[in-house]
C-alpha cells in the first residue's frame, strides 16, 4: 500500500455479482494488490438485488447496477466510466422451446431477470415492435430462467451472461438476439452494467477510485491467472471454459473506459 495522501477513506463497501466478469475485474482491487487502494467490504449480489438495494439508505458505497436503474439514484450516486459491462455481440437473448413465431409468444409468459435490467428494457423496446398483443412477465433469478423454459413453465425466457454459451444444453432455441437488434437499430454497443459510487465521497476520491478500477482491469489483463481461483470460487459451478468465454465477451475496452461510444450508448438507452 502506498503512503501517499489519498482522498479515499480507509475502507469502502462494494457490491457486485459473483459472475466471472465482475470477479475478474475487481479481484486486484479487493485483494490488496493495488498500491493506494483502501480495504473493501465485498457483498456478492445478483443484479436484481443491487438494482433495488442502490435505492436504499443502507446501500454500499460502490455497486454494480443495470443502466436503467441509474436515473433513480443520480442524485446520490455518480456513474464511474470504468469497471462496467458494455460491448458488441453480447446482448441478451430471448429463448424458447424450438422455433416459434412472435404471434405464438403473444399472451404468453416470458421470464426475465429483473424489471430494472438492461435486458428487460431492450426486451420492452423489441417487443413493442415484434410481439403483437404483448406478453405477461415473470421475474426469476437468471439461473432459473432456462430450466423454466425447458420445463414449459413459461413461453420464453430472457437470458443474460453465460447463457449465451449454454442454452443449447437445455435444448432451447434463440428466438431473438436483442443485442444484434439494438446494434442494428442504433449502431451503438449494448450498455449492460454500470459501476456507481456515492457522490458524498467527493470528486477527488471518485477520481482516485476510477483510476484504481482501471488499474484493477489492467492487472487482470496482465496476469489473468492471478484471479482464476477467485473467479471459479464464485462461478456457481460454471465450467472453466465457459467462465473464460464469459470474461472474454464482457471484459473489453468499454470496461476500462466508456469512451465516447459507450457514453452515447448509455444516453441512447436512457433516452428511450
Amino acid at each position: 500500500m502506498s503512503d501517499a495522501p489519498t482522498a479515499l477513506p480507509e475502507k469502502l463497501s462494494i457490491a457486485y455479482s459473483p459472475c466471472p466478469n465482475d470477479t475478474f475485474v475487481f479481484h486486484a482491487l479487493t485483494h490488496g494488490l493495488l498500491a493506494g487502494a483502501p480495504a473493501f467490504d465485498v457483498t456478492f449480489a445478483d443484479i436484481d438485488v443491487t438494482n433495488y438495494w442502490v435505492q436504499e439508505a443502507d446501500a454500499p458505497d460502490v455497486l454494480k447496477i443495470s443502466y436503467p436503474a441509474l436515473p433513480l439514484v443520480r442524485d446520490r450516486y455518480e456513474l464511474l466510466h470504468c469497471g462496467g459491462a458494455l460491448g458488441r455481440g453480447c446482448g441478451p437473448l430471448v429463448l424458447s422451446q424450438g422455433a416459434v413465431t412472435a404471434e405464438a409468444l403473444a399472451g404468453g409468459v416470458v421470464a426475465v431477470p429483473s424489471l430494472l435490467s438492461t435486458a428487460y428494457r431492450l426486451f420492452e423496446l423489441w417487443a413493442e415492435k415484434n410481439i403483437p398483443g404483448g406478453v405477461d412477465i415473470k421475474v426469476l433469478p437468471f439461473h432459473e430462467i432456462m430450466p423454466a423454459v425447458a420445463a414449459g413453465e413459461v413461453a420464453a425466457g430472457l437470458v443474460i451472461h453465460e447463457a449465451r454459451f449454454t442454452f443449447q444444453n437445455f435444448g432451447l432455441t434463440c428466438h431473438a438476439d436483442l443485442g444484434e437488434w439494438w446494434e442494428s437499430e442504433t449502431g451503438l454497443p449494448i450498455p449492460l452494467g454500470a459501476i456507481v459510487a456515492r457522490k458524498e465521497l467527493g470528486a477527488e476520491a471518485l477520481a482516485e477510485l476510477s483510476a484504481l478500477i482501471r488499474d484493477s482491469v489492467d492487472f487482470a489483463w496482465a496476469d489473468p491467472k492471478a484471479s482464476h481461483e477467485y473467479v471459479m470460487e464464485h462461478a456457481q459451478e460454471m465450467d472453466p471454459e465457459v467462465a473464460q468465454q464469459h470474461i472474454g465477451l464482457y471484459v473489453n475496452e468499454f470496461t476500462r473506459d466508456l469512451g465516447a461510444d459507450g457514453l452515447a450508448a448509455v444516453e441512447a438507452l436512457l433516452a428511450k
